[in-house]
């Protein structure tokens, strides 16, 4: 059941992401940096389960667009520091709007006791990282 859940929630994510023209792995760098400048395009992919190698080229496109920063690191000038940029921080806002307003709708079917329930459990999932 987890699986096909999964799936109905790609699936339902897919046309939100389109609108926006972002793909999942740059909404998913996104919001990697939401709370910050990361240290190492390396510590990203670590933080946000990415193959280092294949996430260079979503964050060149990213940089690109306006969207994120590569910026030397003034204590260590090899080490680049990512971050987001205000139309970043604005499209990924919009994106995860867009993105919650569709899960409220799919979750809108169940009972409030039972949404909250599941919700609490998924979140303890979560933390079990």
């Amino acid at each position: 059941m987890v699986v096909r859940l999964g799936r109905r929630l790609i699936a339902m994510e897919e046309p939100i992401l389109a609108d926006h023209g972002i793909s999942m792995w740059a909404y998913v760098a996104l919001s990697g940096l939401e709370d910050g400048p990361t240290r190492t395009q390396a510590a990203l992919a670590s933080a946000i389960g990415a193959d280092k190698t294949r996430l260079i080229p979503v964050l060149d496109d990213l940089q690109r667009r306006g969207l994120i920063t590569r910026e030397a690191d003034p204590a260590d000038r090899r080490v680049r520091l990512l971050g987001m940029t205000p139309a970043g921080r604005k499209l990924h806002a919009a994106v995860r709007a867009d993105i919650r307003a569709a899960e409220e709708a799919l979750l809108a079917s169940a009972a409030e006791k039972d949404r909250a329930a599941f919700l609490a459990v998924l979140e303890a999932l979560d933390q079990g990282r």
